[in-house]
Protein backbone atom coordinates (compact mmCIF):
# COMPACT_ATOMS: atom_id res chain seq x y z
CA UNK A 1 0.00 0.00 0.00
CA UNK A 2 1.15 3.50 -0.83
CA UNK A 3 -0.03 6.94 0.27
CA UNK A 4 -0.12 10.45 -1.11
CA UNK A 5 -0.47 13.57 1.05
CA UNK A 6 -2.69 16.40 -0.19
CA UNK A 7 -5.08 19.01 1.22
CA UNK A 8 -3.96 18.19 4.77
CA UNK A 9 -4.77 14.48 4.61
CA UNK A 10 -3.39 11.17 3.34
CA UNK A 11 -5.05 9.07 0.65
CA UNK A 12 -4.13 5.40 0.44
CA UNK A 13 -3.92 3.43 -2.77
CA UNK A 14 -2.68 0.09 -4.06
CA UNK A 15 -0.63 -0.22 -7.23
CA UNK A 16 -0.97 -3.09 -9.74
CA UNK A 17 1.94 -3.12 -12.19
CA UNK A 18 3.57 -6.07 -13.93
CA UNK A 19 5.30 -4.10 -16.66
CA UNK A 20 2.33 -3.28 -18.84
CA UNK A 21 2.91 -0.46 -21.32
CA UNK A 22 -0.73 0.58 -21.76
CA UNK A 23 -2.28 3.58 -20.03
CA UNK A 24 -2.30 3.46 -16.24
CA UNK A 25 -5.84 3.21 -14.88
CA UNK A 26 -6.98 4.76 -11.61
CA UNK A 27 -9.83 2.70 -10.12
CA UNK A 28 -12.43 4.39 -7.87
CA UNK A 29 -14.80 2.39 -5.68
CA UNK A 30 -18.44 3.09 -4.85
CA UNK A 31 -20.44 3.92 -1.73
CA UNK A 32 -19.29 2.16 1.42
CA UNK A 33 -16.54 0.39 -0.50
CA UNK A 34 -12.76 0.28 -0.63
CA UNK A 35 -10.02 -0.29 -3.19
CA UNK A 36 -10.43 -4.05 -2.63
CA UNK A 37 -13.42 -4.24 -4.99
CA UNK A 38 -10.91 -3.91 -7.85
CA UNK A 39 -8.74 -6.88 -6.88
CA UNK A 40 -9.68 -8.84 -10.02
CA UNK A 41 -8.57 -5.99 -12.28
CA UNK A 42 -5.00 -6.58 -11.10
CA UNK A 43 -5.04 -9.40 -13.67
CA UNK A 44 -4.66 -6.77 -16.39
CA UNK A 45 -1.46 -5.30 -14.92
CA UNK A 46 0.80 -7.01 -17.46
CA UNK A 47 -0.92 -4.85 -20.11
CA UNK A 48 -2.42 -1.92 -18.22
CA UNK A 49 -0.93 -0.84 -14.89
CA UNK A 50 -3.48 0.17 -12.30
CA UNK A 51 -3.91 2.00 -9.02
CA UNK A 52 -6.94 1.50 -6.78
CA UNK A 53 -7.85 4.33 -4.40
CA UNK A 54 -9.41 4.41 -0.93
CA UNK A 55 -11.54 7.56 -0.93
CA UNK A 56 -11.43 9.74 2.19
CA UNK A 57 -12.95 7.95 5.18
CA UNK A 58 -12.73 4.55 3.50
CA UNK A 59 -10.20 1.78 4.01
CA UNK A 60 -6.82 3.17 5.02
CA UNK A 61 -7.42 6.80 3.98
CA UNK A 62 -7.93 9.77 6.29
CA UNK A 63 -11.45 11.14 6.52
CA UNK A 64 -12.77 14.61 5.71
CA UNK A 65 -15.33 16.70 7.60
CA UNK A 66 -17.58 17.51 4.67
CA UNK A 67 -21.37 17.29 4.40
CA UNK A 68 -23.00 14.98 1.91
CA UNK A 69 -23.31 16.50 -1.54
CA UNK A 70 -21.00 18.59 -3.73
CA UNK A 71 -18.48 19.27 -0.95
CA UNK A 72 -17.89 15.57 -0.37
CA UNK A 73 -17.81 14.86 -4.10
CA UNK A 74 -15.15 17.54 -4.51
CA UNK A 75 -13.10 16.06 -1.65
CA UNK A 76 -13.27 12.62 -3.25
CA UNK A 77 -12.29 14.13 -6.61
CA UNK A 78 -9.26 15.72 -4.92
CA UNK A 79 -8.28 12.28 -3.56
CA UNK A 80 -8.38 10.74 -7.02
CA UNK A 81 -6.60 13.62 -8.74
CA UNK A 82 -3.79 13.44 -6.16
CA UNK A 83 -3.31 9.72 -6.75
CA UNK A 84 -3.62 10.05 -10.54
CA UNK A 85 -1.00 12.79 -10.61
CA UNK A 86 1.35 10.83 -8.34
CA UNK A 87 1.10 7.71 -10.52
CA UNK A 88 0.71 9.23 -14.01
CA UNK A 89 -2.69 7.60 -14.42
CA UNK A 90 -4.22 8.48 -17.79
CA UNK A 91 -7.63 6.83 -17.42
CA UNK A 92 -10.23 6.71 -14.65
CA UNK A 93 -12.49 3.72 -13.97
CA UNK A 94 -15.21 4.46 -11.42
CA UNK A 95 -18.04 2.31 -10.09
CA UNK A 96 -21.28 3.94 -8.88
CA UNK A 97 -20.18 6.84 -6.63
CA UNK A 98 -16.75 6.38 -8.20
CA UNK A 99 -18.30 7.04 -11.60
CA UNK A 100 -19.73 10.30 -10.27
CA UNK A 101 -16.26 11.21 -9.02
CA UNK A 102 -14.77 10.41 -12.43
CA UNK A 103 -17.33 12.59 -14.20
CA UNK A 104 -16.74 15.40 -11.71
CA UNK A 105 -13.03 15.29 -12.48
CA UNK A 106 -13.59 15.20 -16.23
CA UNK A 107 -15.89 18.23 -16.01
CA UNK A 108 -14.22 20.33 -13.32
CA UNK A 109 -10.53 19.42 -12.98
CA UNK A 110 -7.53 20.14 -15.16
CA UNK A 111 -6.30 16.54 -15.17
CA UNK A 112 -4.96 15.18 -18.46
CA UNK A 113 -7.01 12.09 -19.28
CA UNK A 114 -7.15 9.68 -22.20
CA UNK A 115 -10.47 8.10 -21.24
CA UNK A 116 -13.17 7.25 -18.69
CA UNK A 117 -14.76 3.94 -17.75
CA UNK A 118 -18.11 4.47 -16.03
CA UNK A 119 -19.13 1.18 -14.42
CA UNK A 120 -22.49 0.67 -12.74
CA UNK A 121 -23.17 4.40 -12.52
CA UNK A 122 -25.10 7.22 -14.17
CA UNK A 123 -25.40 10.91 -14.90
CA UNK A 124 -28.00 11.09 -12.12
CA UNK A 125 -27.83 8.74 -9.15
CA UNK A 126 -31.09 9.00 -7.22
CA UNK A 127 -31.23 6.69 -4.18
CA UNK A 128 -34.58 5.09 -3.36
CA UNK A 129 -36.30 6.41 -0.24
CA UNK A 130 -36.42 3.01 1.57
CA UNK A 131 -32.65 2.76 1.35
CA UNK A 132 -32.15 6.37 2.47
CA UNK A 133 -34.45 5.75 5.43
CA UNK A 134 -32.63 2.56 6.38
CA UNK A 135 -29.25 4.30 6.17
CA UNK A 136 -30.52 6.93 8.60
CA UNK A 137 -32.22 4.61 11.09
CA UNK A 138 -31.22 0.93 10.66
CA UNK A 139 -27.80 0.36 9.11
CA UNK A 140 -28.04 -3.44 9.25
CA UNK A 141 -31.27 -3.21 7.27
CA UNK A 142 -29.58 -0.94 4.72
CA UNK A 143 -26.73 -3.43 4.27
CA UNK A 144 -29.27 -6.24 3.82
CA UNK A 145 -31.24 -4.25 1.24
CA UNK A 146 -28.12 -3.64 -0.81
CA UNK A 147 -27.27 -7.34 -0.83
CA UNK A 148 -30.64 -8.55 -2.09
CA UNK A 149 -30.55 -10.20 -5.54
CA UNK A 150 -29.95 -7.93 -8.56
CA UNK A 151 -28.62 -5.07 -6.49
CA UNK A 152 -24.92 -5.27 -5.70
CA UNK A 153 -24.78 -8.86 -6.96
CA UNK A 154 -26.86 -10.97 -9.31
CA UNK A 155 -26.10 -14.39 -7.86
CA UNK A 156 -22.69 -14.22 -6.25
CA UNK A 157 -21.28 -16.93 -3.97
CA UNK A 158 -22.27 -16.50 -0.34
CA UNK A 159 -18.70 -15.67 0.66
CA UNK A 160 -18.68 -12.70 -1.74
CA UNK A 161 -21.85 -11.36 -0.18
CA UNK A 162 -20.48 -11.87 3.35
CA UNK A 163 -17.21 -10.12 2.52
CA UNK A 164 -19.02 -7.24 0.84
CA UNK A 165 -21.39 -6.77 3.78
CA UNK A 166 -18.50 -6.92 6.26
CA UNK A 167 -16.57 -4.30 4.28
CA UNK A 168 -19.56 -1.97 4.29
CA UNK A 169 -20.01 -2.38 8.04
CA UNK A 170 -16.31 -1.66 8.53
CA UNK A 171 -16.73 1.55 6.55
CA UNK A 172 -19.53 2.47 8.94
CA UNK A 173 -22.95 4.04 8.81
CA UNK A 174 -21.90 7.68 8.79
CA UNK A 175 -19.53 7.45 5.82
CA UNK A 176 -21.78 5.08 3.88
CA UNK A 177 -24.80 7.32 4.36
CA UNK A 178 -22.72 10.34 3.30
CA UNK A 179 -21.74 8.45 0.16
CA UNK A 180 -25.30 7.56 -0.81
CA UNK A 181 -26.65 11.03 -0.08
CA UNK A 182 -23.83 12.48 -2.18
CA UNK A 183 -24.97 10.17 -5.00
CA UNK A 184 -28.59 11.21 -4.45
CA UNK A 185 -27.68 14.87 -5.02
CA UNK A 186 -25.54 14.17 -8.09
CA UNK A 187 -26.92 15.17 -11.49
CA UNK A 188 -24.83 16.10 -14.54
CA UNK A 189 -27.32 15.16 -17.23
CA UNK A 190 -27.12 18.63 -18.73
CA UNK A 191 -23.30 18.57 -18.89
CA UNK A 192 -22.43 15.25 -20.52
CA UNK A 193 -21.81 16.99 -23.84
CA UNK A 194 -18.83 18.71 -22.19
CA UNK A 195 -16.95 15.44 -21.60
CA UNK A 196 -14.03 15.69 -23.99
CA UNK A 197 -12.51 12.20 -23.73
CA UNK A 198 -13.71 8.77 -24.90
CA UNK A 199 -15.91 7.04 -22.36
CA UNK A 200 -17.07 3.46 -21.93
CA UNK A 201 -20.20 2.88 -19.84
CA UNK A 202 -20.24 -0.75 -18.68
CA UNK A 203 -23.07 -2.34 -16.71
CA UNK A 204 -24.20 -5.66 -15.35
CA UNK A 205 -27.29 -6.68 -17.30
CA UNK A 206 -29.16 -7.35 -14.03
CA UNK A 207 -28.07 -4.18 -12.21
CA UNK A 208 -31.14 -2.97 -10.33
CA UNK A 209 -29.34 0.01 -8.77
CA UNK A 210 -28.02 1.66 -11.94
CA UNK A 211 -29.75 -0.20 -14.78
CA UNK A 212 -28.57 -0.55 -18.38
CA UNK A 213 -30.70 2.40 -19.51
CA UNK A 214 -28.48 4.70 -17.44
CA UNK A 215 -25.46 3.54 -19.41
CA UNK A 216 -27.12 3.77 -22.79
CA UNK A 217 -27.93 7.38 -21.88
CA UNK A 218 -24.31 8.08 -20.93
CA UNK A 219 -23.12 6.65 -24.25
CA UNK A 220 -25.68 8.67 -26.20
CA UNK A 221 -24.96 12.00 -24.51
CA UNK A 222 -21.16 11.84 -24.18
CA UNK A 223 -19.73 12.79 -27.59
CA UNK A 224 -17.25 9.89 -27.73
CA UNK A 225 -19.33 7.53 -25.61
CA UNK A 226 -20.08 3.83 -25.96
CA UNK A 227 -21.65 1.23 -23.70
CA UNK A 228 -21.72 -2.52 -23.12
CA UNK A 229 -23.49 -5.01 -20.87
CA UNK A 230 -21.96 -7.78 -18.77
CA UNK A 231 -24.33 -10.79 -18.78
CA UNK A 232 -25.46 -12.40 -15.53
CA UNK A 233 -24.06 -9.62 -13.34
CA UNK A 234 -25.48 -6.80 -11.26
CA UNK A 235 -23.92 -3.63 -9.79
CA UNK A 236 -20.49 -5.02 -8.91
CA UNK A 237 -19.85 -6.67 -12.27
CA UNK A 238 -16.09 -6.27 -11.89
CA UNK A 239 -16.24 -8.65 -8.91
CA UNK A 240 -19.07 -10.91 -10.05
CA UNK A 241 -17.96 -11.46 -13.66
CA UNK A 242 -14.32 -10.31 -13.68
CA UNK A 243 -13.28 -12.06 -16.90
CA UNK A 244 -16.05 -10.44 -18.95
CA UNK A 245 -15.54 -7.08 -17.25
CA UNK A 246 -11.78 -7.19 -17.86
CA UNK A 247 -12.29 -8.12 -21.48
CA UNK A 248 -14.49 -5.05 -22.04
CA UNK A 249 -12.10 -2.83 -20.09
CA UNK A 250 -9.01 -4.04 -21.95
CA UNK A 251 -10.67 -3.67 -25.35
CA UNK A 252 -11.57 -0.06 -24.55
CA UNK A 253 -8.17 0.81 -23.11
CA UNK A 254 -6.49 -0.76 -26.13
CA UNK A 255 -8.33 1.68 -28.40
CA UNK A 256 -7.26 4.81 -26.53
Amino acid sequence: MERVTHDGRETAYRRFDRGGDGPTVCFVHGSGGTKDVWKSQARLADRFPGVAVDLSGHGASDDVATPAGPETLDAYADDVVAVAEATDAAALCGNSLGGAVALRIALEHDLALDGLVLAGTGAKLAVAEPLRDALATDFDRAVSLLHEPDRLFRDAPAEYVELSAAAMRACGRAVTERDFLTCHRFDVRDRLGEVQVPALAVVGARDGLTPPAYHEYLATEIPAGEWTEIPDAAHLAMLERPAAFNEALAAFLGRL
